[in-house]
């Protein structure tokens, strides 16, 4: 399993990849591959906001249904609705192609709060 060291990860498996004041969210390799094949996302796509550690959306797959909590608090700016005709691309790239919302961070120091790559390895464990 691929974690990528330049991502920040929460306990509720969704990683965290900033760009300047901005950072795209995702679910990990490790979420994808305990749901199985990802059959939907659901997110509305008249999100505004989100809250750190509030849901913002649901996913759905062969094996479960789960919520996605975001891991900070923002504007949504971005939302990748190219996951509602290609969702399995979270099984295949989560990392990438495969993140959710981009979100303006409203307070970076959230940031401190979320795993290094190495500390999200040792708690799923």
């Amino acid at each position: 399993m691929s974690y990528p060291d330049n991502l920040k990860y929460n306990k509720d498996h969704e990683w965290v990849k900033v760009d300047d004041n901005f950072c795209f969210i995702g679910i990990t390799h490790h979420a994808q591959s305990e749901l199985g094949d990802i059959a939907y996302v659901d997110i509305a796509e008249d999100l505004k906001e989100v809250k750190k550690g509030e849901c913002f959306g649901t996913i759905e797959a062969v094996k479960a249904v789960a919520d996605l909590n975001s891991p900070v608090t923002g504007n949504v700016v971005e939302i990748n609705t190219a996951l509602n005709d290609n969702p399995e691309v979270i099984n295949t790239d989560p990392y990438n192609d495969g993140w959710m919302i981009k979100v303006e961070l409203s307070n970076p120091a959230e940031l401190d709060d979320l795993m290094k790559a190495a500390e999200y390895i040792d708690f799923i464990k």
